[in-house]
């Protein structure tokens, strides 16, 4: 069994050129719809995943989170190198939610919203935490 994000986008076109940039994506192919150039199924990898993509198919109830207000999903990236990472997406046009960061839990992290509604996490792990240590740093910093 796997599991693939399918990701709904406004101009997947533009959105393929934009994970190519920011991401280091390799189109694998697409398919495009021959009644009005929409791409009606792409597939990419991005760091050794596969991610497939469409543009808005509404009359299927493919919508993408400019149509829903937003997205209650973030994609979570490994990475080696999150702090050039983050500055090569924002240079491709992503919006930095939240800069790089180390956390209690032993990864560095940063948010980012990419220019079609979906939030990407990148993440670089720079320690070894075991969870019942991972639970009691975080005990400590909100006091509990």
């Amino acid at each position: 069994m796997t599991l693939t994000p399918y990701l709904v986008v406004r101009g997947a076109a533009r959105a393929i050129d934009f994970y190519t940039t920011a991401f280091g994506a390799d189109e694998m192919f697409r398919m495009t719809d021959p009644s009005d150039d929409r791409i009606g199924h792409a597939e990419l990898t991005i760091a050794g995943s596969v991610v497939m993509l469409a543009d808005e198919y509404p009359d299927f109830g493919a919508v993408s989170p400019d149509a829903l207000g937003g997205s209650a999903v973030t994609l979570h990236m490994a990475t080696q190198a999150v702090d050039e990472d983050v500055a090569r997406a924002a240079e491709a046009g992503a919006t930095v939610l939240r800069p790089p960061t180390n956390q209690s839990f032993g990864e560095r992290t940063a948010l980012l919203l990419d220019p079609f509604g979906h939030r990407w996490m990148l993440a670089q792990k720079i320690e070894e935490v075991a969870p019942d240590e991972m639970q009691a740093r975080w005990n400590e910093e909100t006091g509990a």
